[in-house]
């Protein structure tokens, strides 16, 4: 799925002035994560995928929001609640499904699973399965962009869990002692695992870890895809301007649990449905239609269009090969004719 609305909203626009050409983009975007993650949950009961497996249900504004705010150029890293951010980004639903698989044509040949995703096409440096280890990386890229003076910048996902991590903090020092080109993200979904925020931290308001470092921070409603794209776009100006990095929390929601094994006992019923009263998806979907930028009936043929994509890319997976075991031993080093001597 092209992502034609990258980029064309004014930075400090009002929710009322983003285009149809956004609005229709954010709805397909959306419900296309939304729909390969049901069928990847389902998939996952009937043992066609295996290993660990973290769903973004609830969370597609943070992954589409972000896309339309920022460039083609621009670079993308995460955790490894990962499968949502490269389908928002345009990579072929059916090679994200084959990597869960663990079949060869998967996007990282079957060797990183569902944990490990990454498309270099589309700029995505991946989804990473240490907690944390992605933030200090995602400083590292912002530096290389810095460096090679491209313009382009790095958005870099996490949960709230990463916070807790020493790496978060040296990253967000060095950041802002040399003002990198980097958007650091906190997907504050309320649970690092199944450990509520307010249990593992005497800071709730987590954008507020930003002031330690004099970064500009800010609390952005994660249900919102508008408020997303406007506070990713503001970030991004300001570091393009060379004025350096942007703390965001997203205050967002996961409605399934952390992994495929969790059983969610540490939170209510009530409380996961009173998220989905502000569904992003439907929130979307009821913009549109109250704008007339669609009818229902044209929404239904885009899901119609998005199932099938859904379920063509089941059928892709379920028809490749697993790789040749002799496969583990390739990718792991670069050649290279650069003279490198011991002593």
């Amino acid at each position: 799925m092209a992502t034609t609305a990258q980029a064309k909203t004014k930075t400090n626009a009002a929710p009322d002035s983003f285009s149809k050409e956004t609005y229709m983009f954010w709805f397909e975007s959306m419900y296309l994560m939304r729909r390969f993650e049901e069928r990847a949950g389902q998939l996952y009961g009937m043992q066609k995928i295996r290993g660990f497996c973290h769903l973004y249900i609830g969370q597609e504004a943070c992954a589409a929001g972000a896309v339309t705010a920022l460039r083609k150029g621009d670079k993308w890293i995460t955790a490894y609640r990962d499968h949502a951010h490269p389908l928002a980004l345009g990579t072929d639903p059916k090679y994200v499904m084959a990597e869960l698989y663990g079949k060869e044509t998967g996007i990282t040949k079957g060797k990183g699973g569902s944990m490990h995703i990454f498309d270099k096409n589309v700029n995505f440096i991946g989804g990473h399965g240490i907690v944390g280890a992605q933030v200090p990386m995602g400083a590292g890229i912002a530096f290389a962009e810095m460096y090679n003076n491209t313009g382009n910048v790095c958005i870099c996902h996490m949960g709230d869990g990463a916070v807790r991590q020493g790496a978060f903090h040296e990253a967000l020092n060095l950041a802002m002692l040399w003002k990198l080109p980097v958007i650091f993200v906190i997907e504050n979904n309320g649970y690092a695992m199944g450990t509520s925020v307010t249990r593992t931290s005497n800071v709730h308001e987590l954008y507020t870890l930003g002031e330690s470092y004099d970064m500009p921070a800010e609390p952005v409603d994660g249900m919102k895809v508008e408020d997303i794209h406007m506070a990713v776009a503001r970030a991004a100006e300001r570091a393009r301007a060379g004025e350096g990095p942007t703390l965001l929390e997203f205050r967002t929601y996961r409605y399934k649990g952390h992994s495929m094994s969790d059983p969610q006992k540490y939170r209510t019923k009530e409380e996961v449905e009173a998220y989905k009263q502000r569904d992003p998806v439907e929130q979307v979907r009821d913009t549109i239609l109250k704008k007339k930028f669609a009818t229902a009936a044209e929404l239904e043929a885009i899901e119609a269009k998005v199932n099938a994509q859904v379920e063509e890319s089941v059928k892709f997976s379920e028809e490749s090969a697993f790789p040749d075991p002799k496969e583990a031993l390739t990718d792991i080093y670069v050649q290279t004719d650069y003279p490198f001597v011991l002593d």
